[in-house]
């Protein structure tokens, strides 16, 4: 049986607006395979981001278990938390993230340095030119353009080397084109570095690269 490196075990979380319980999950229940890329696809409102938050141990389920390479994060003391986040999950987001103040080549290396380990820069010159952003290295955010950008926030997950790449809709500010260049990036990360990815989008064109497509609604995936 092939092992899994990311379950959900009935994750359900509620929210309450002072008058009335709104569900957003319900006992949702997910498998994914080590390697695997797995698009998550939903309207806006359906439940996809909070899936992705619980996955990616930045907020807690009302109930149930998310367990990552044999360790459930949920309940997990805040500051263990923190430490396997850093060290074992990568974060791709819509609106990049870039530290302004850093180039491509410090954004990049920035979680190694976080977590006290030396930065290859073979290794980070390496992974500019995968992602065809070379000339790139020494650029601040904003002299580059949002499908670049958007390469150096990939470039920065895949240093590490962690065990899930969470990518939240990571072509929700880039036009047709680099959100095709961005989709097949992450297929290529897939692929190339065994990487594996789960990522929520709204967008069918862009899920149509995965692996696989799980679809959301109403807080249920099915």
């Amino acid at each position: 049986m092939e092992k899994m490196i990311l379950e959900a075990r009935g994750v359900t979380r509620t929210y309450s607006n002072g008058l009335i319980d709104v569900p957003a999950l319900k006992e949702c229940d997910i498998s994914i395979k080590k390697g695997e890329f797995v698009a998550v696809v939903g309207k806006s409102g359906s439940g996809k981001s909070t899936l992705l938050h619980i996955l990616a141990g930045l907020d807690e389920p009302d109930a149930g278990e998310v367990w990552i390479s044999g360790k459930n994060i949920v309940g997990m003391r805040e500051k263990e938390k923190a430490v396997f986040r850093r060290r074992s999950l990568g974060y791709v987001y819509q609106d990049y993230n870039l530290m302004p103040e850093f180039t491509s080549y410090e954004n990049i290396a920035l979680p190694l340095r976080i977590d006290g380990r030396r930065e290859s820069r073979e290794e980070i010159l390496g992974l500019l030119e995968t992602l065809g952003i070379e000339e790139c290295e020494k650029k601040f955010s904003q002299e580059m353009s949002g499908g670049e950008q958007q390469r150096v926030s990939i470039a920065r997950a895949l240093v590490t080397k962690p065990e899930v790449i969470f990518a939240d809709e990571p072509s929700g500010n880039l036009d047709g084109e680099n959100a095709k260049n961005v989709a097949e990036l992450l297929a290529k990360a897939s692929e190339q570095y065994h990487q594996t990815i789960v990522m929520v989008t709204h967008d069918q064109q862009m899920a149509d690269y995965a692996d696989r497509i799980l679809r959301i609604a109403d807080g249920v995936v099915g």
